[in-house]
């Protein structure tokens, strides 16, 4: 791969004030696989060895490593999932009916598998024949143009089309069928997205501060970064086989914020702004997971890089990955795993080996982040760091939009902002760049009013979930409209004075990230008071975010759903300071 060239503004250092200055970054020196290392960590050297080499332009696991591997290694051996973008696979099998396709097992992994590696994800057990589409939006930024693509797309399925805001600041689009894609690929293309790289063992969505640029308070503006990763890690949305063949899936962020929009303790890899000898730059946390099986929060890895150098020592770490990670257990393929396997300072050194000149500077002490810092509620009025502007936040409930809903928010985008939308990680979406002049009027606006509003209840501001099992195969539990529906009655039988963040996840894959949040409920069959088998909930409790972060425990196992409302109102009395409604009417 060549050389790759951007030029960006970087941050001036602390003592600059909000000055900015032009900064031209280097990178992607020519991809490799390193050789076996050798020292006194107690090692193996042996295990040093990469158990992928390159062939015809991918990367594939060596036969010697091929015992003991997991179904999923196996198709990826069996046909190259990338060959469907890059060779345009996906024309001709988009011509084939599912039903034939069913009949053999190549093009069965083809629709059920390999698609994931073009973010399609086939509703086998919900919609049969129809797809969820995950697209790349870094930084969580997109525009009224994108936003009207994606709206068309999904109005074409009637019920079965619609999409949702994601855990990750990106638009997941939902009933898709496969003779639509390569029309839809284009249409992508054409309006600047693509669905490239987003599922299966790929790096996912970077993200990063959904404030970016407008934040009064910021320690950096993170598009350029993210978007620089975006770029490196798809080729430009072309396909970079470099990285396509992973373990499993990569988590990554850009920090820039004290606030920690970004959640860097659950990425496998998160930039932290640092200072170093007068240079601006960042320390590295590696590792951080969610799986059923076990959830770490990212460690140090003990480096700083300048901030010409996110992209090198990025593609140094997922070579470490790509190369020694191992690909047995589906459950024990993390990176995290790995670093648990070497040690920290052997995983590092690894890294070290795969950069451009051998070389890692060890982590700075002037973090840039304020450790202290209150995180700031983003919904509402807010001003911007320009003079005469504000972003406004609303409240998406669950994360889920339809067609009409997308076409509204590209309109009011474009009425009074500058025709974009900034998505967070908590489902919500935020309208940035909006005159001064024009704020009472979008506040009047209905689809404010009536359908996402600035101002949400308290439980309703931090409550999120996946998809559940509406349409995911995988989930045990619906969870949208039960996680509304609990925080529902919830809010009318307590008072509570400060937001409490809940989460829903259908499953243990815990893709609604239930052990970041106050209350987490994670989807289970479980058994009433009858011994009636009926949909449950495992309850994780104290979960935190920000410079404190901490991952929740079970509290309670397999309580029943209809059992979760009155569950909740003792936890929030007991814990959260909440009253009930009967005593605070009685006392005024």
């Amino acid at each position: 791969m060549s050389s790759l060239y951007v030029k960006f503004l970087a941050p001036s250092l602390p003592s600059g004030g909000n000055r900015f200055k032009n900064m031209r970054l280097h990178a992607t020196p020519p991809q490799t696989v390193a050789p076996p290392s050798s020292g006194a960590s107690g090692v193996d050297a042996a295990r040093l060895e990469p158990r992928v080499e390159e062939r015809d332009g991918f990367f594939v696991l060596k036969e010697k490593f091929r015992e003991g591997i997991n179904p999923q290694e196996k198709v990826k051996i069996e046909k190259e999932p990338m060959k469907l973008f890059m060779e345009n696979g996906i024309e001709e099998l988009s011509k084939i009916p599912i039903e034939e396709m069913d009949k053999s097992k190549l093009t069965k992994d083809d629709i059920d598998v390999r698609l994931k590696w073009l973010g399609l994800f086939h509703r086998r057990k919900h919609q049969y024949g129809r797809f969820m589409m995950r697209l790349k939006l870094p930084n969580g930024v997109t525009t009224s143009a994108q936003t009207r693509y994606l709206a068309s797309v999904i109005r074409k399925y009637g019920k079965e089309g619609c999409a949702d805001v994601t855990t990750r600041q990106n638009w997941q689009i939902r009933g898709v069928v496969l003779a639509d894609v390569p029309e839809i690929l284009k249409g992508l293309d054409e309006v600047g997205l693509t669905s490239l790289q987003s599922g299966m063992d790929n790096v996912r969505n970077p993200v990063g501060n959904p404030l970016a640029g407008i934040d009064p308070d910021e320690i950096v503006d993170t598009r350029p970064y993210t978007n620089l990763l975006s770029q490196y890690i798809t080729a430009n949305s072309r396909g970079n086989p470099a990285f396509t063949n992973l373990p499993r899936k990569w988590n990554v962020c850009v920090i820039g914020s004290h606030d920690l929009y970004e959640h860097p303790h659950i990425n496998d890899l998160a930039y932290m702004p640092a200072t170093k000898d007068g240079r601006f730059g960042f320390n590295l946390l590696v590792g951080g997971f969610f799986s059923p099986k076990r959830c770490a929060e990212a460690i140090p890895l003990d480096a700083w890089v300048p901030a010409d150098d996110i992209l090198p020592v990025c593609k140094a770490i997922l070579e470490a990955f790509r190369d020694l990670g191992t690909r047995g257990n589906r459950q024990k393929t993390r990176m995290m795993w790995l670093i648990d396997e070497l040690g920290i300072e052997k995983f590092r050194e690894e890294v070290v080996n795969r950069m451009p000149e051998q070389h890692l500077e060890r982590a700075s002490s002037e973090d840039l982040v304020d450790s202290k810092w209150e995180r700031r509620d983003y919904f509402g009025v807010h001003p911007q760091r320009q003079e005469g502007y504000s972003y406004v936040g609303i409240h998406i409930p669950v994360g889920r939009v339809q067609a009409d809903d997308m076409d509204e928010l590209a309109r009011v985008a474009d009425t009074y902002g500058s025709g974009e939308l900034r998505l967070t990680v908590e489902q919500n979406i935020i309208i940035p760049n909006v005159h001064n002049s024009k704020l009472e009027a979008l506040l009047e606006e209905p689809l404010l009013k009536h359908r996402f509003s600035p101002e949400p209840p308290i439980l309703m501001k931090g409550l999120v979930a996946c998809t559940g099992n509406q349409f995911c195969g995988q989930a045990i539990i619906e969870t949208k409209a039960r996680g509304l529906m609990v925080a529902e009655e919830v809010e009318k039988l307590v008072s509570v004075t400060r937001p409490v963040r809940m989460h829903w996840t259908g499953c243990p894959n815990t893709c609604g990230q239930v052990q970041v949040a106050d209350i987490g409920f994670m989807g289970c069959m479980t058994r009433d008071k009858n011994g009636k088998v009926v949909e449950g909930a495992d309850v994780f409790l104290g979960g935190r975010i920000g410079s404190d972060s901490h991952l929740g425990d079970i509290y309670k196992k397999g309580v029943p759903c209809d059992d979760l409302v009155p569950l909740v109102v003792e936890l929030l009395v007991e814990r959260f300071g909440a009253v009930p409604r009967e005593r605070e009417e009685s006392e005024e």
